[in-house]
């Protein structure tokens, strides 16, 4: 075990307010593009395809259909939070709709702040209507040029990357590896495995992550959202994570004394020394049960002991969140200021799957002059 001071970091004098956290530059890896459909877009492409969504008459009525995500994602079970995903998949599933959603997820980033965004997915849940995988990464990857496209011609900036992922109880992770390293050249950043973790292992995928060590790609795991410790443990020690997804539950090895002692199990201190990224997710996390409440998330605590944290959407549908909106809680929760802002984005843009002068452009020239323009 290690032992440490658990002085806490002053609250930041510069607090925000919520029009510069809209403002402020950010950077986003953690999030899924199933999971971050507007529920206009939902209801027109079911209304399409003839698929049965939960709220009749969603075309007339999106916000409705937006309140039924949220409501059934808020039942504290990863399970059946997952379970929502029916709906969004199954109208992702031509070359139009995948590019139609894809192309919006971008301007919806842009319009939030986000600079640089890194959007997972599986291509192995877009083939019911007899599209190959390539042809799904294919329309994905049209459809953030165009959401590109005209961020810039309205004046704006944004970078976007694909992750691809496999499900972890399906047995596709090698070829949706091999997938993400025929396309890292072509707008795919890496590689991830997601769904539920809980009998489940990352080890069972082990030759794909082999497979891309050897290929010198980046992967990142979910792992310490639901399970725990052990999964952890293996997407580390195991499969050799570059990040890990979530990662939230590393604080149960890390044990805080009456007296604010604080001693970090060699998990902890390993995760912490080696600067493993963690990709929180605050208001996802509390729908899943991974955590009590924003103002009890580990996130406090995990970032005042300086590991390196990142702040997440995960599904925007789902949570009914935002960049902007996961900012503005951990403000009200921990009083952090646009300092502390600034040190997530800064810890997110060093982490992203990007080539290193890629990364230091953004910063250099993104986002330290955009936080120097809102006065930190």
């Amino acid at each position: 075990m290690t032992a440490l001071s658990a002085e806490p970091i002053e609250a930041a004098p510069d607090v925000p307010t919520p029009d510069q956290v809209r403002r402020a530059p950010k950077v986003l890896l953690h999030d899924h593009l199933d999971g971050g459909l507007r529920p206009a877009t939902v209801a027109e492409l079911a209304a399409e395809i003839g698929h049965e969504l939960p709220v009749p008459g969603a075309v007339a009525d999106p916000d409705a259909l937006g309140r039924w995500f949220r409501e059934s994602a808020d039942s504290g079970s990863l399970e059946r939070y997952l379970e929502t995903f029916v709906h969004t998949v199954a109208v992702m599933q031509t070359p139009e709709a995948l590019a139609r959603v894809a192309r919006e997820c971008v301007e919806d980033l842009a319009t939030d702040g986000v600079v640089y965004a890194e959007v997972r997915y599986a291509p192995e849940q877009h083939v019911e209507q007899g599209l190959s995988l390539d042809d799904v990464v294919a329309a994905v990857q049209q459809g953030f040029d165009e959401g590109v496209g005209a961020v810039a011609a309205a004046g704006g900036r944004i970078v976007v990357r694909q992750l691809l992922t496999a499900m972890r109880h399906q047995a596709r992770s090698m070829e949706i590896a091999e997938l993400a390293v025929a396309w890292r050249d072509r707008g795919v950043a890496g590689f991830d495995i997601a769904g539920a973790e809980a009998g489940f292992p990352p080890t069972r995928h082990l030759d794909a992550f082999e497979y891309l060590q050897r290929e010198s790609s980046h992967f990142t795991i979910h792992a310490g959202e639901a399970f725990g410790l052990p999964s952890i443990w293996e997407a580390i020690q195991w499969c050799g994570a570059d990040r890990l997804g979530h990662g939230v539950r590393i604080v149960d090895d890390v044990e805080v004394g009456e007296d604010g002692s604080v001693r970090l199990g060699r998990l902890a201190a390993y995760v912490r020394d080696t600067r493993i990224p963690l990709e929180l997710c605050p208001a996802s996390n509390v729908q899943t049960g991974a955590a009590a409440s924003i103002a009890e998330h580990p996130i406090g605590l995990l970032r005042d002991l300086r590991f390196r944290v990142t702040v997440n959407t995960d599904n925007r549908l789902m949570s009914d969140t935002s960049m902007s909106a996961e900012m503005l809680a951990l403000v009200e929760a921990f009083g952090w200021g646009l300092t502390d802002l600034r040190w997530v984005t800064i810890n997110a843009m060093k982490s992203a799957f990007l080539p290193f002068d890629e990364r230091l452009e953004i910063i250099d020239e993104v986002i330290k002059p955009g936080y120097a323009a809102l006065g930190c």
